[in-house]
């Protein structure tokens, strides 16, 4: 049976943050147990948003419809909207409702600023762009265990920064324990580090 990831979609969403995570979730391939994931989207609404490549998405699902109970993982990607003011603000509201559920959340780029500015950071490990970037969120207080990392896991929660969609999903797949720990290693050495080598041991998964 397929499980559900629930995708957050805006406008100016950062279309390369994510890819890596979306299509390896919904293929069966080398994953440990058949079925894969279904990728739900989630707008503010359901009204169609534009990425920053510009692709138009309707959404499957408003936001106020989103229950952590329905879903295996939140992703939240990077968008300029996440700077320009507190729009995008109840996004990081449902990783509150999320993370108390026990149900993971997944944040990159500007979405750690909004996890930020909710205090979702300061007494979680995590990551981001830089640390200066979210010491100048209003209210951030977790500079203490900011990790200068690509991808950093803490318990249910995922950061990565802007350059860093491959270990982001990475560390997707290894709190959903999707894969064997030689397949995940084999994965990010392939898709991350383009280490043909790698290639032979996905093979053989």
């Amino acid at each position: 049976m397929k499980r559900t990831v629930h995708h957050a979609v805006y406008d100016t969403l950062a279309d390369w943050e994510t890819g890596h995570a979306t299509a390896h979730l919904r293929s069966e391939r080398f994953h440990r147990e058949p079925g894969g994931f279904e990728i739900v989207t989630v707008g503010l609404t359901t009204d169609p948003v534009v990425t920053m490549g510009g692709l138009r998405i309707t959404p499957d699902l408003a936001l106020d419809r989103l229950s952590p109970d329905d879903s295996a993982l939140l992703i939240l990607p990077g968008a300029d909207l996440w700077d320009a003011g507190d729009s995008l603000a109840p996004f990081a509201r449902k990783a509150r409702e999320f993370l108390a559920a026990g149900v993971p959340v997944a944040a990159i780029c500007g979405a750690t600023a909004g996890l930020a500015r909710e205090g979702l950071l300061d007494d979680r490990d995590h990551t981001s762009a830089v640390l200066e970037y979210l010491a100048a969120q209003e209210g951030y207080a977790g500079a203490e265990h900011y990790l200068y990392g690509d991808a950093v896991l803490d318990g249910d929660l995922i950061t990565a920064g802007p350059t860093e969609p491959v270990a982001f999903a990475r560390e997707i797949f290894r709190r959903l324990d999707i894969y064997r720990p030689e397949v995940l290693d084999a994965w990010f050495r392939l898709f991350g580090r383009s280490d043909a080598a790698a290639f032979e041991v996905l093979m053989k998964a």
